[in-house]
């Protein structure tokens, strides 16, 4: 079901983009649009991984570097691999006090799981092990594909608004077809249902990393557990180098809130995943 929701999210996306290009800017903006948005990712899902680890200062978790680490992580990550059959991802540590964890990387062959020395601290081994299964399931799942995708789209269709809001649209010679009101409407409401879009799509993949980490830790115990640590270790501990361009990448976000925070935040709150994840477990007893 999580799938289908992606899908069907992802040709709504496309939908708006190709109903706002033709009101907003006819078919020229609409071809500019989404010329650059392809070329603003194609950078990004190629170069995020290096940018976004050498933003949070990871360290490599190897023998050499970090054996502690290493020692206690590794066991942990070949076992889930091996029932996932991935490839063995890159594995660091980041020098914050917050509770967090990120997968990144273009596929599973070129992936990296980052975690932050405040996780490893405050999880014990089945906790740690939910939530590394958790990012994990983001690269079985090739999320971070799906997310370009929805970024692409999106990036265009507020591009469109942009350019239309202050170079007036179109050619005139694309006029036809396009409506001014239309037009007026998608310049208002096109970059927020975008975002809405996105925000659901980046909320389906999260619960079905979560079921994946239920299903290949064989149970949901550790990582509801986990979620429940994190939920109060990120209120109670910020996360000095965060930035919320990357929130979006993390098992919770690092900004904590409610209200419209919430609303447009890119994860679902963690009472509807440990709801989700309870339910599971019932599935499983039965």
């Amino acid at each position: 079901m999580n799938g289908i929701k992606t899908v069907l999210l992802l040709g709504l996306l496309s939908g708006l983009l190709l109903f706002g290009g033709q009101a907003i800017a006819g078919r020229q903006g609409l071809m500019f649009g989404l010329i650059l948005a392809v070329g603003l990712n194609f950078f990004s899902y190629f170069f995020s991984e290096k940018l976004a680890l050498s933003m949070y200062h990871a360290q490599p978790v190897t023998p050499q570097d970090n054996p502690e680490v290493y020692r206690r992580v590794y066991p942990m990550v070949q076992n889930l691999i091996q029932r996932m059959n991935l490839p063995m991802p890159k594995l660091w540590v980041i020098p914050e006090a917050q509770p967090n964890a990120f997968a990144t990387g273009r596929n599973p062959s070129h992936a990296s799981v980052a975690m932050t020395a405040g996780l490893l601290q405050m999880m014990n081994d089945r906790e740690l092990e939910g939530v590394l299964a958790h990012e994990l399931g983001h690269v079985l799942h090739r999320d971070i594909l799906i997310s370009s995708i929805a970024a692409t789209l999106g990036a265009a269709i507020t591009h469109l608004a942009y350019m239309a809001m202050w170079f007036g649209g179109g050619s005139r010679d694309d006029d036809e077809g396009r409506s001014p009101w239309a037009g007026l409407l998608m310049i208002i409401l096109a970059p927020i249902a975008s975002l809405l879009i996105q925000m659901a799509i980046s909320r389906t993949r999260e619960y079905s990393a979560d079921a994946a980490a239920a299903q290949y830790t064989g149970t949901p115990d550790g990582l509801i557990n986990g979620l429940r640590k994190l939920e109060q270790g990120v209120a109670r501990v910020p996360m000095s180098d965060a930035n919320p361009s990357t929130a979006h990448m993390f098992i919770l976000n690092p900004f904590s809130g409610g209200g419209l925070s919430r609303m447009f935040s890119t994860h679902p709150s963690t009472e509807q995943r440990i709801a989700k994840l309870e339910a599971l477990r019932f599935a499983q007893v039965h």
